[in-house]
């Protein structure tokens, strides 16, 4: 924070956006305007094992032990739970580092996420939640309510602000026809039970062999325990299977994300994006399996067992789901930024 009390912000980028195998979407981030101050090198796992994610999470911590040394702020956000920003923050607990947490308070039982989101929280001095209810279990956590702050989910910021493609942009862009009923998938492992993510991909992609009447458009997962055998079996189900309405994206970007969400008829996976911003539209979304166990159930999401007459039931519920408000204002509606802002200006004596 400068002397007349303004923040000015510097992007720290590591962990799959310096990826090329998961899209180098740093080249996103700057399409979209911004500059990236620093960028964090090596800080990828090899492969999808255990070991390696562990691996990682030591080289993390010492690549961030030396930047925390040379580099000073006043404040650092750190969004969410992966395991790449819990080894960068706890890196930083011996400077003393000031740590902003954004998305505190969420479960996610079926993923390791939940015992790293919870360890940020209490690595951090202020705590910015989506909901009234995740505000409450940061409270717990800490054992009080200093600097913890109900703001609403930054991706309604997002999505009140941004002017999302046309179906004919989407079209020119991506090569993607949403005219045609679409579900989009998106799958990550379950990484609190990882033995069973290949029975789990495998039931998936065997029910989605069976939706002839429906684009299937799927995202390829990250880099959590077991992404790499998803990913391959995910690229195996594409060569194999003659499905003439069948796309694979590495990575859309927020804008063409955001926007295949809009046209598309249903979600189908078990994404956090499946929660926060498929309320604001809102989009019927079938939440498969375990690894979101704990979040908010707003009234458009079907919770459904990885099992293929479960998922085809949920799919005939879903399409015919017809929404009684535009926007469930569960996540806020806009504004968070702004939020945040207000309440980091108003202790910038203490920064």
């Amino acid at each position: 924070m400068n002397s007349s009390g303004y923040l000015t912000p510097e992007l720290i980028v590591f962990g799959t956006h310096l990826s090329e195998k998961h899209g180098y979407t740093l080249s996103q981030i700057e399409k979209e305007g911004f500059k990236a101050s620093f960028c964090i090198e090596d800080t990828v796992p090899d492969n999808d094992t255990p070991q390696s994610i562990s691996i990682c999470i030591g080289n993390v911590v010492k690549r961030f032990a030396d930047f925390w040394n040379c580099e000073k702020f006043d404040i650092v956000f750190a969004l969410g739970d992966r395991f790449e920003m819990f080894a960068a923050c706890i890196a930083g607990v011996p400077f003393g580092l000031r740590i902003a947490h954004i998305h505190g308070g969420e479960k996610t039982e079926g993923a390791i996420d939940d015992a790293l989101r919870h360890s940020i929280t209490h690595m951090s001095k202020f705590h910015f939640t989506a909901t009234e209810l995740y505000k409450e279990r940061v409270v717990r956590l800490k054992e009080s309510d200093q600097n913890v702050f109900n703001v609403g989910a930054l991706s309604m910021d997002n999505l009140s602000t941004l002017s999302l493609y046309t179906i004919e942009e989407m079209y020119a862009k991506f090569g993607i026809d949403l005219t045609i009923p679409t579900i989009l998938v998106t799958f990550h492992p379950e990484t609190s039970s990882f033995n069973k993510n290949k029975e789990y991909i495998d039931i998936i992609l065997n029910t989605l062999e069976k939706l002839n009447d429906f684009q299937i458009v799927i995202t390829m997962p990250n880099s959590d325990t077991m992404g790499n055998m998803i990913r391959s079996h995910i690229e195996n189900f594409s060569n194999k299977l003659r499905h003439p309405k069948l796309v694979l994206i590495e990575s859309f970007g927020t804008l063409g994300y955001y926007s295949c969400m809009k046209y598309c008829k249903l979600m189908l996976g078990n994404t956090s994006s499946g929660f926060g911003e498929a309320s604001y539209f809102p989009k019927p979304v079938i939440n498969l399996g375990r690894r979101q166990e704990g979040r908010i159930l707003t009234p458009n999401i079907f919770q459904t067992e990885i099992k293929e007459q479960d998922i085809l039931n949920s799919i005939h519920k879903a399409v015919n789901y017809k929404p009684e408000n535009s926007n469930v204002a569960v996540y806020g509606s806009g504004g968070a930024a702004k939020k945040i802002i207000e309440i980091l200006t108003h202790f910038r004596n203490g920064l």
